[in-house]
């Protein structure tokens, strides 16, 4: 088997089909048969996944200079200053793929403790496991609409900077006080709203409950300055998915939309 090779699997219609035109995959790992595992995975998966397989890092540095990738699987089991090498590279992307370990037990998960990663997954030994990985996986790509509420103008641009500098695909709107957010929110389909919670008129707790009341499959992110408990078990109990406090940073917004859409939602999905 060559070191490295690509293989295109244009698939049948199915749940993604419909909102994802591709996924691009690299798996970097020493081990034949744990390639060919995730393979045959995506050979089952509903949607087109274009494979790229690496045997060494060096390969997949290669790869990944050559062409767009979504998605790195890496295998824990390659040397420490390997990992490094290729990780350098993957942050050096613009936008850079997600990136997983995949380990055997829980003992290589420990080792992994000090790597910059997007998850640590166990590694799939059938076809069915790799399928439900990959499938997973494509969720992380499917695109996704966002509403900034906030009657800041800067505030609302400087979330939307960051949203629009995501890894996820997000398409981004904003309001400037809750009554255009429920307008919007009643007229198009949005996953995600970012809430402020101190705004004119409706505050973000009234402007939450109705939401949810009318849409409780979107997940709310409320922002405010002043976080409280008492605030904190308003906002819970309204059925925020999450707080997030003022002054805050692409960091912590891009562990919101972790925690929303990344690969631990997309399971619990």
């Amino acid at each position: 088997m060559p070191e490295a090779r690509v293989l295109f699997h244009r698939l049948g219609l199915g749940q993604m089909a419909g909102d994802l035109v591709s996924l691009r995959v690299l798996i970097v790992s020493g081990a034949v048969q744990d390639r060919d595992t995730l393979r045959q995975g995506a050979g089952a998966v509903s949607v087109p996944i274009d494979i790229l397989e690496a045997g060494t890092a060096k390969v997949g540095a290669g790869l990944l200079a050559a062409g767009d990738v979504d998605i790195v699987f890496i295998d824990s089991r390659i040397e420490a200053a390997e990992r490094g090498m290729l990780l350098g590279v993957i942050r050096a992307l613009k936008p850079p793929p997600f990136v997983f370990f995949l380990v055997t037990d829980s003992s290589e998960a420990a080792a992994l403790t000090e790597a910059k990663a997007d998850g640590i997954v166990a590694k799939p030994t059938a076809r069915e496991g790799a399928k439900r990985l990959l499938e997973r996986c494509g969720v992380l790509r499917l695109p996704r609409r966002v509403l900034v509420v906030d009657d800041s103008a800067t505030m609302r641009s400087i979330v939307r900077k960051i949203l629009t500098g995501s890894r996820f695909q997000l398409e981004v709107s904003d309001a400037e006080e809750g009554v255009d957010a429920l307008k919007q929110v009643r007229a198009a389909k949005f996953d995600l709203v970012m809430l402020d919670y101190n705004m004119p008129g409706l505050n973000g707790i009234e402007t939450l409950s109705e939401i949810k009341r009318e849409s409780p499959e979107v997940a709310v992110v409320m922002i405010t300055s002043t976080p409280d408990e008492e605030l904190t078990r308003k906002a819970r109990g309204a059925g925020a998915a999450a707080l997030l406090k003022k002054p805050f940073y692409p960091s912590d917004i891009d562990a919101v939309l972790h925690s929303v859409f990344g690969l631990g939602a997309a399971a619990r999905g």
